[in-house]
Order: structure tokens, then C-alpha cells, then sequence
């Protein structure tokens, strides 16, 4: 009895470090949600009352407005697409299957970056329009103006339609073929089948990538301020940094995060209500295959939102790039610097977010029978995924400011110069809002790889007398590297594109490439700001690629 005492005091012992990070990791998450709140709820009553009066109403309204064009376009957009590619054979299918993910490489601000450029006035397809058309000037013929609503959603949701693609292409793809077989049977045409068994079935993976979709618009700032949307998110930027109004920006940041919590409680439900079973060994749909012009055609239509949200934008910033670069005109040293600067911060991210994440997942691998409280906390820690990065960024900076008023008593205290911020001051703040943004990404890749462990695996460590310690050291890491590798590449290549969050805890006189472009957009020269915006793009093609082996492996 003594000794099964002292050895399950020894595993306590073994595993209450992996526990207390996993909470540590939860609390960092939940510190500017919990600070968010209570300065929000703590501000003058005025701020409420003017927010009210003249913010929130237009503010709430092109928020509203931006979410169900764009939710509405980026469904169709992806639910088309994925039944176009599983359904049919056409020319082409093999290659579109992967080419329509490419629109996830090029960020929001990237897209309305380009597209601001060629579709202007005097931009390249205006003026060819304008020449076709026998017409001189802009006063005679131009195309309505990019910068509205309407335009704001087109291209949002040809960016952001990958998402509900990916989800619903998975869903599509497992679908037992005999479902389609018997709904044609029953009298059930190719359109009639699609709309009353492969629709309804693909709804939950439907309503997880529209989740994943209306995240990404609600975090946007780039685009949105580009093509004059005034959203929650640009009125939030707006009322820090050019009102400096904290007060005001925090309240703002609540009602943005009480819209996120709706979304993803009614993602949630609809996944709770919806839920199919079927054979699992069911052979899976069998694409028919399309001849002639019906073929072509249906090639046509899949390539049409891959040229608008990739292949167009990428190719027009190719060609400012090498035009400024054939002129004997480099990258400036400020350019340079930026680019250091982003793959420095980015980098220290990575590593301390996919350590955490590390953490946090074999937490919940050695003890998964803990109590309630203890399961709950590896999901409370992936929560900052959710958070736009403008309410993450504002929430932050109570709890900072008062670290920085730690240290600066504590150095002055020892005789020591209390001047000078140690987090706000540096690109530490940043960093540590990159990790609680993106810890939810090496949580769910490693959380993945160690379920593909078998738990005998352990058992077996045990016994040849390994701790807890050493059974992740010499049995799971080196079995973990594939997924340790994917999350590590998608965390720092998140952290590169983020912009929102950088705009606001970066510090003086430092730059990302996000940022340069942001300042280049602002300032209006495309030519310089097109090499960071080519940067970006080529970064993200390394996920998409990623992304392209995974689907494709299972078909092998």
C-alpha cells in the first residue's frame, strides 16, 4: 500500500508541471478577455452613450452587412466549387481540385491592395476598356467605384471562400456513393440529389467553414479600411490610434467580441443538432464524367474564382515588383529592415507558441480522465484564435500596462532608472499576442499526432521504466515531427500576414512587411509596397502546398 502510494504521489509529481503550463497557457489567453471586460464595463458612461449615438449604429450596420454578403457569396463560392470537383470529371479536375485553396495564400489586404491598383480610374483595365470603347478620359467611362460595400464583399469572398471549401470538400468526398445512387433511383435528377441528400449532409462542415469565414472578416482591417468600410474592427482602430481614446476603443472591442461569441455559438448549435452516421466502409461518390463543351465549361467556371482570388492579384504584384526591380530600383533598406524584422518576431513566436502548444496537448494526453475543470483548460487555451486580432490587441494592453507599472516600481526600487517600457517598448508585447492568437494551431496539429499514437505505446515506455518526462522525450517527439514541422510552418506564417494585432502592439519604429504595406497602401505607392505584398504571398503559398499534400494523400 505504501509503495502504490508513493509511486502515484510520483506521478503527481511527474505531471503537475505539464499542468500547471496548461494552465498558465489558458490564463494568458483569458487575461485580455477578462481585462477587455472590466475596463469596457468600467468606462465613463459618456463613452457609452456617444458610441451609441454615433459609432456603433453605422459601425454595427457595415459589420453586419460585410458578414451576410460575404458569408452568403463565400458558401456559395465554396460549396459550388466542392461539389463541382467531387461530383464531375472534366479537364483539369486533378490540378483545380488543389489550385482552389491558392486564394489562402493572399491575405485580405493583399487582395484589396492589388485590386485598388488595377481597378482604378486610370488603372490598367480601365484604361483597356476605355481604348476598346473609343473613350479619351475617366470623365467619359469608368467602372463603378471599388470602394464600397458591395465591392468590400466580392473580394472577401473570393479570398475567404477556400475555407467553406476545404470543410464541405471533405464532407462531399467520404459520402457513400449508394445515397446518390438511390436518390436517382427514387426519380431524383443531378441538381435534385445535390439539394435534398449531398446538401443537408454537408451542413455541419458547411457551418464550420462559414464560421472559419466570418472570423476572417470580422478580424479584417486592411481591406476593409482600403475599400472604406467602416466595420467594428476599422471603427476600433480608428478611436485608439487617432483619437487615442483606450476608453472608447475598449468598449467597441466588447460589442466585437460579443458578436464573435454569437457566431461561434451558433456554429456550435447548428453542429450539435446536425449529426449523420452512415457505413463505414461505404464506397465514395464516383464523379460523372462531363464530355465536349459541358466539360470545358465546368473547367471554366472552377479556374474563375482561382484567377480572381490568386492567380490575378499575384500576377499583377509579379510584374510591379519586376518593374520596379528591371528599373535598377531595390528594395529600400527600410524594406530590407522590415523584411528582418518580420521573419525575427515571427520566428520567436513560432517557437514559444509551438512550445506551448506542445505543453497544452501532452497535458491532456497523460491525464485524460482529470476533472472536468482540468479537461476544460487545453480548450480555454485556443480560445485567442477566435479573438479579431484589434480586440486581442486592445484587451492586452490593460494587463501589460500593468506589468510595466510592476517593473518600473521594481526598478526604481533597486536605484535603477525607471524609465523605459521592457514589453510595450520592444516587440515582446507582440510576440506574446501572436502566441495566444495562434496557439490554437499546434493545440489542434499535436492533439492530432497523439491520437495516431497508440496509448500501448506508453504503456510499453512505462514498463521499461520511463517517466512521464522521458516517454515524451524518446517515444512521442520523434514521432511527432510531421505534425510538430506542419503547425510550426502555419503558426509562422500566420504570424507573418497578421496585421490588425501589429498595427496596434507594435513598437516605435518597427515594421513587418504587413505593416509596410499597410503604410505604402496609405501613402499610395504601389510600386514599393507591391515587393512586401509579394513577400507575404510567397509565404503563404508554403501552407497551401502543405494543405494540397494532405488532400491528396488519401486518394493515393
Amino acid at each position: 500500500m505504501a509503495r502504490r502510494d508513493a509511486r502515484a504521489a510520483g506521478g503527481r509529481f511527474q505531471t503537475w508541471p505539464w499542468h500547471a503550463g496548461t494552465a498558465l497557457a489558458a490564463l494568458g489567453v483569458l487575461a485580455p478577455v477578462l481585462a477587455l471586460v472590466g475596463q469596457a464595463g468600467a468606462g465613463a458612461g459618456g463613452h457609452w452613450s456617444h458610441l451609441l449615438r454615433f459609432v456603433l449604429p453605422d459601425a454595427l450596420a457595415q459589420t453586419l452587412g460585410l458578414l451576410a454578403g460575404v458569408g452568403l457569396l463565400a458558401a456559395a463560392l465554396g460549396v459550388g466549387a466542392a461539389w463541382l470537383v467531387t461530383a464531375y470529371e472534366f479537364p483539369g479536375r486533378r490540378i483545380l481540385s488543389w489550385a482552389l485553396l491558392l486564394p489562402l495564400a493572399v491575405p485580405t489586404y493583399v487582395v484589396a491592395y492589388a485590386y485598388l491598383d488595377i481597378l482604378h480610374p486610370i488603372g490598367p483595365v480601365q484604361e483597356a476598356l476605355r481604348a476598346l470603347l473609343g473613350h479619351a478620359s475617366p470623365r467619359d467611362f469608368r467602372l463603378p467605384d471599388l470602394r464600397s460595400l458591395p465591392g468590400a464583399i466580392v473580394l472577401l469572398a473570393f479570398v475567404l471562400y477556400p475555407y467553406v471549401y476545404l470543410t464541405t470538400r471533405s464532407m462531399f468526398a467520404s459520402q457513400a456513393a449508394h445515397l446518390m445512387e438511390a436518390a436517382r433511383l427514387l426519380g431524383h435528377g443531378p441538381w435534385s440529389a445535390f439539394r435534398h441528400v449531398a446538401l443537408p449532409l454537408a451542413r455541419p462542415a458547411i457551418a464550420v467553414g462559414l464560421c472559419l469565414v466570418l472570423l476572417e472578416t470580422l478580424n479584417d482591417i486592411g481591406a476593409s479600411e482600403f475599400l472604406g468600410v467602416q466595420t467594428l474592427t476599422v471603427a476600433l482602430y480608428t478611436t485608439w490610434v487617432t483619437r487615442s481614446d483606450l476608453a472608447g476603443a475598449a468598449q467597441i472591442a466588447l460589442v466585437a467580441l460579443a458578436l464573435v461569441t454569437v457566431l461561434i455559438a451558433v456554429e456550435r448549435h447548428g453542429r450539435r443538432r446536425l449529426r449523420y452516421t452512415g457505413a463505414r466502409r461505404a464506397a465514395p461518390i464516383r464523379p460523372r464524367r462531363l464530355r465536349g463543351a459541358a466539360g470545358w465549361l465546368a473547367a471554366l467556371l472552377g479556374l474563375a474564382p482561382v484567377v480572381a482570388g490568386f492567380a490575378a492579384p499575384a500576377a499583377y504584384l509579379l510584374a510591379l515588383a519586376l518593374e520596379r526591380l528591371g528599373g535598377g530600383q531595390g528594395p529600400s533598406p527600410a524594406l530590407l529592415r522590415a523584411a528582418e524584422q518580420t521573419l525575427t518576431v515571427s520566428a520567436l513566436a513560432t517557437a514559444a507558441t509551438v512550445a506551448i502548444g506542445l505543453v497544452v496537448a501532452w497535458s491532456r494526453r497523460i491525464l485524460p480522465r482529470a476533472a472536468a475543470w482540468r479537461r476544460a483548460l487545453p480548450r480555454l487555451a485556443t480560445l485567442g484564435y477566435a479573438l479579431p486580432g484589434t480586440v486581442l490587441a486592445i484587451g492586452l494592453l490593460f494587463p501589460l500596462m500593468a506589468v510595466e507599472r510592476g517593473l518600473a516600481a521594481l526598478r526604481a526600487g533597486a536605484g535603477l532608472d525607471p524609465a523605459g517600457l521592457v514589453l510595450l517598448g520592444t516587440p515582446t508585447a507582440l510576440a506574446l499576442a501572436y502566441v495566444i492568437r495562434f496557439l490554437a494551431i499546434p493545440v489542434g496539429t499535436l492533439e492530432a499526432g497523439l491520437d495516431r499514437i497508440p496509448p500501448s505505446l506508453d504503456q510499453a515506455a512505462r514498463l521499461l521504466g520511463e517517466n512521464v518526462h522521458g516517454t515524451l522525450r524518446r517515444v512521442h517527439l520523434p514521432l511527432l515531427r510531421p505534425a510538430l514541422a506542419a503547425s510550426a510552418l502555419l503558426v509562422f506564417v500566420d504570424a507573418m500576414k497578421e496585421l490588425p494585432a501589429t498595427l496596434l502592439l507594435r513598437p516605435l519604429n518597427f515594421d513587418t512587411l504587413a505593416t509596410w504595406l499597410y503604410a505604402e497602401a496609405a501613402r499610395g505607392t504601389y510600386e514599393e509596397g507591391a515587393i512586401a505584398a509579394l513577400g507575404i504571398v510567397a509565404a503563404g503559398l508554403l501552407p497551401v502546398i502543405l494543405l494540397a499534400r494532405l488532400m491528396d494523400r488519401p486518394a493515393a
